[in-house]
C-alpha cells in the first residue's frame, strides 16, 4: 500500500510546492461556513479524508500545477453543505457547486468550470459511467468511494451511514459484504492502494461483526 507522510495542513499550505499558492480560503470556508461538517457520515472527517486520498493519488501519477489544485479543490467541496439524508443527490451536487460558486477565488474563476465538472462526477448511485471520466474524476471518485478502509470504517460507514439513511446499524453492517465485493476501482492507483487482498481482509472483517452481534 502506497503511503505518504502529507499532512492536511501540509497539503491545504501547500508545503511541497506541488501546486500554485495554497487552500487556505476553501480549507476555512469548509471549517468555518459548511452546514454539514457534524453530519453522521457526510461530515468534515469525510471531506477531509476523500481530499487526502486524492492527494495520495497525485503523488502517485504526478499530478501537480493546475491540475492537482482543482482536483483538491473539488475534494473540498464535493459534499460541501450536503442534506445528510438519503437520496436526491442531485440536490446535493448543486449546493456543493453554489457553494464553490460563493467561495471561489480569483485565481480558480477561469477554471471554475472544471472544477465543477469533477464535483459533478461524485453523485451516487454514478450517473456518468467511469470510462467516460478523465483522470481527475476517477481518481475522485475511487477517493469518494473508499472511507469504508479507513481505520474509523465502523463509526462513518455502519452508524454514520445508518443514522443518514434512517436505517439500523446492523443493517448497513450486514450491506458491506455485497458493498465490497462489487467495488470496482478505476485507477490503477485505487487499484494498488486497496487491492483484493485488502478488500477481502474488510468483508472479512465485517463478517466477523456479525458474527459476534447474531450469536
Amino acid at each position: 500500500m502506497i503511503q505518504s507522510g502529507a499532512s492536511i495542513p501540509d497539503i491545504i499550505t501547500n508545503h511541497s510546492g506541488r501546486y500554485d499558492g495554497n487552500l487556505v480560503p476553501y480549507y476555512k470556508a469548509v471549517f468555518f461556513q459548511a452546514h454539514n461538517v457534524r453530519h453522521p457520515y457526510h461530515n468534515f472527517r469525510h471531506m477531509l479524508h476523500v481530499t487526502w486520498l486524492c492527494y495520495q493519488a497525485a503523488l502517485y501519477y504526478s499530478l501537480c500545477g493546475r491540475k492537482l489544485r482543482n482536483l483538491l479543490i473539488a475534494a473540498l467541496f464535493h459534499d460541501f453543505d450536503h442534506s445528510g439524508q438519503f437520496g436526491n443527490d442531485d440536490l446535493n451536487i448543486e449546493r456543493a457547486v453554489q457553494a464553490l460558486r460563493h467561495h471561489v477565488q480569483p485565481e480558480d474563476e477561469q477554471s471554475l468550470a472544471d472544477i465543477e465538472a469533477l464535483i459533478r462526477t461524485t453523485e451516487y448511485p454514478h450517473t456518468i459511467p467511469g470510462d467516460q471520466l478523465d483522470l481527475s474524476a476517477k481518481i475522485l471518485r475511487d477517493a469518494d468511494m473508499s472511507q469504508s478502509f479507513s481505520i474509523a470504517w465502523i463509526q462513518q460507514i455502519v452508524f454514520g451511514l445508518a443514522a443518514e439513511w434512517n436505517k439500523s446499524p446492523l443493517e448497513v453492517l450486514k450491506a458491506q459484504r455485497g458493498f465490497h465485493a462489487g467495488l470496482t476501482f478505476q485507477t490503477q492507483w485505487a487499484r494498488e492502494y486497496f487491492p483484493p487482498e485488502v478488500i477481502d481482509a474488510k468483508i472479512l472483517e465485517a463478517q466477523a461483526h456479525l458474527a459476534i452481534l447474531e450469536t
